[in-house]
């Protein structure tokens, strides 16, 4: 189950950064780890630096992909930003958490969509 859960991660985050990309976001990094966690996607959304999360479901009967996101695993995205933001000198700059929501069909042959902007703090 963890294989299947993994390739459909996998597939969302795909989805996700190529409509992100066709929305204007510059994308700089991809599964991005540390030792406190990993970041889906990080990029840039004009000025502002976006650290992503993506969720994907093929139903919401169990609630929405952006509840899956605990409080600690926010806490955990919140960690890896501040060491991407001191490994990469970046100061003075606006950040944005963001979720991106992808719903697939049991096929895989389309999705919807959903970006949530500044999800959390």
């Amino acid at each position: 189950m963890k294989n299947f859960n993994k390739s459909i991660g996998s597939t969302g985050e795909d989805i996700a950064a190529e409509f992100l990309i066709k929305d204007g976001y510059k994308i700089l990094e991809r599964n991005f780890n540390s030792r406190n966690g990993e970041i889906d996607i990080i990029g840039w959304d004009k000025d502002i630096l976006c650290f992503i999360e993506v969720k994907t479901r093929y139903t919401s009967d169990y609630g929405s992909p952006i509840e899956a996101i605990s409080i600690t695993k926010a806490n955990k995205i919140k960690k890896v930003c501040q060491f991407y933001i001191l490994k990469n000198y970046l100061y003075d700059i606006n950040i944005r958490f963001d979720v991106v929501e992808v719903y697939l069909n049991y096929q895989n042959t389309s999705s919807e969509i959903n970006v949530v902007k500044d999800a959390f703090r």
